[in-house]
C-alpha cells in the first residue's frame, strides 16, 4: 500500500504541494519572487505565459490546479489579460481546495502584491499540515513516461527496461501513459495489433499520421543534433527506442491532454495539436510533454536519457533512467537508475525494469528523486488546439 494526502474531491496525491500559478507572463516575476522563499517548502511555480484565450491552456491549468498532488492553489493575475480567471477559481474551489487570487493592477503593484502572496502561503503551508493520509493501492497509482536526450543507447537499455516497468504496473490494473506520437511514426501498425479492438488500431494508426504531417508541415522531424551526435540517424530509429518504452501491454486507449483514463491500463496520449498546424512545433521541450502528463493524472513520471537531461518538474516527481553507462558515471548525481549495466552485462532487462517498478512505489510513498532533491521545478505551457477524442479511443465496457 502506498501512504498518500486524501483530497477533498476523493483524490489521493503522493505529494502535498502548493502551487503559485501566473495567469499571464506579465504576472510571472511577482509568482516567482511569492514562491522563491518556500521553493524548499513543497511551493512550485507554473503559469501560462499568454495574454490571449486558449481553451487547451485553460484546460491544462484546471487540471494542474486539480492534480492529486496538489494541495492548494495561489493564482496571480496582472488584471487584464484574457484568461478566464472566475472559472478556474471555481474549478479549484469545487475541488475542496484553498485557492486565492492576487489581481496586481488591483493589489497595489509589485511589492504588495508579494506580500499577499506570501502571507497567504505562510498560512496555507501551517493549513496543509492538518491533510489527512489515505492508503493507495496500486491499481489507483497513474505514472507516465517520456524519453529526452536520447542517444543509440536509449532504445536498448531505458526505454524497454521503462517498458517492463510498465507491464508490471499493468499487470495490476495501474494506469501508465506514453506519449511523443511524432517519435512513434513508423511504428504505428505495431501499435495497432497491440490495441484493445480493431476500431482502437485504426485511430492509433490516424493519430500517428496526424503527427507525420504535422512535422512535415514545419519540415522538421522529432530530432536533434543531440541526438545524431549520439549515434541516431533517423526519426524511425528513434521511433524504435520511443516504442520500446511503451513496454508490451495491450493498448487501452488513446487519450489527450487534460483527459483523465477512465480504468487502468496503458494508454496513448496524442500531444500533437489537431487541425491546420498553425502553433510551432507539438513540444518544444520535454517539460511540455511532462505538462501533458500531469495534467491526465500522472502522480509521477519515468524519464530515460541516454545523453543526459537535468529537468524535473513542478507538482509531480520525475524519475530519470540513465541509459548510457558513460553518462552515468558522468552525470549520476541527476540520474535514479542506471540502465546502460544492461549494455555491460552486469543486469538483465527484467532486473532493471523491477528496480525501476520498485522506485516508483518507493518514491510514491514519499522517497525524493534526484531532480527533487536538486531542486528542479521546471513547467511550460503554451497555446495549442485539441479536439475531443471519439468513442473509439476509449476502452471497452468493463
Amino acid at each position: 500500500m502506498i501512504n498518500t494526502y486524501l483530497r477533498a474531491d476523493g483524490r489521493k496525491g503522493i505529494r502535498n504541494t502548493v502551487v503559485v500559478g501566473y495567469l499571464v507572463e506579465c504576472a510571472h516575476h511577482v509568482s516567482r519572487e511569492i514562491v522563491h522563499d518556500y521553493r524548499e517548502q513543497g511551493v512550485h511555480l507554473i503559469g501560462f505565459p499568454g495574454c490571449f484565450p486558449n481553451a487547451y491552456a485553460h484546460k491544462m491549468m484546471e487540471s494542474l490546479c486539480t492534480h492529486p498532488n496538489v494541495g492548494a492553489v495561489l493564482l496571480v493575475s496582472l488584471g487584464c489579460e484574457g484568461f478566464n480567471k472566475s472559472k478556474l477559481i471555481e474549478t479549484v474551489r469545487r475541488s475542496g481546495r484553498p485557492v486565492k487570487l492576487i489581481g496586481i493592477q488591483d493589489t497595489g503593484g509589485t511589492r504588495k502584491s508579494i506580500a499577499d502572496g506570501k502571507a497567504w502561503i505562510e498560512q496555507t503551508i501551517n493549513q496543509l499540515q492538518t491533510t489527512p493520509r489515505a492508503p493507495m493501492a496500486i491499481e489507483e497509482l497513474t505514472v507516465g513516461t517520456i524519453c529526452g536526450g536520447s542517444d543509440a543507447t536509449s532504445g536498448l537499455t531505458a526505454n524497454p527496461a521503462m517498458g517492463r516497468a510498465f507491464d508490471f504496473l499493468v499487470e495490476q490494473n495501474a494506469t501508465c501513459i506514453f506519449e511523443e506520437t511524432g517519435e512513434l511514426i513508423g511504428m504505428e501498425h505495431w501499435m495497432a495489433k497491440r490495441a484493445e479492438n480493431p476500431a482502437l488500431g485504426q485511430e492509433i494508426v490516424k493519430t500517428v499520421a496526424k503527427a507525420a504531417k504535422y512535422y512535415a508541415a514545419f519540415g522538421h522531424a522529432s530530432i536533434g543534433p543531440g541526438n545524431a551526435d549520439g549515434g541516431l540517424t533517423t526519426i524511425e530509429e528513434k521511433s524504435l527506442g520511443a516504442y520500446a518504452k511503451s513496454g508490451q501491454s495491450v493498448i487501452s486507449g488513446i487519450i489527450k491532454p487534460g483527459d483523465v483514463p477512465v480504468r487502468g491500463g496503458l494508454y496513448l496520449l496524442d500531444v500533437v495539436p489537431d487541425g491546420e498546424p498553425k502553433f510551432g512545433f507539438p513540444n518544444i521541450v520535454d517539460n511540455a510533454e511532462i505538462a501533458e502528463l500531469m495534467a491526465c493524472g500522472s502522480h509521477l513520471s519515468l524519464f530515460s536519457t541516454g545523453r543526459g537531461s537535468v529537468v524535473g518538474s513542478a507538482i509531480s516527481p520525475v524519475i530519470k533512467v540513465c541509459a548510457n553507462p558513460d553518462t552515468y558515471k558522468r552525470m549520476g548525481e541527476d540520474m535514479d537508475v542506471d540502465a546502460g549495466r544492461i549494455l555491460e552485462g552486469r543486469a538483465t532487462l527484467d532486473e532493471v525494469g523491477r528496480e525501476i517498478y520498485d522506485l516508483i512505489l518507493r518514491v510514491a510513498n514519499g522517497e525524493k528523486t534526484k531532480s527533487e532533491e536538486l531542486g528542479h521545478q521546471e513547467f511550460i505551457l503554451t497555446y495549442k488546439t485539441f479536439e475531443p477524442v471519439g468513442p473509439a479511443c476509449l476502452p471497452s465496457a468493463a
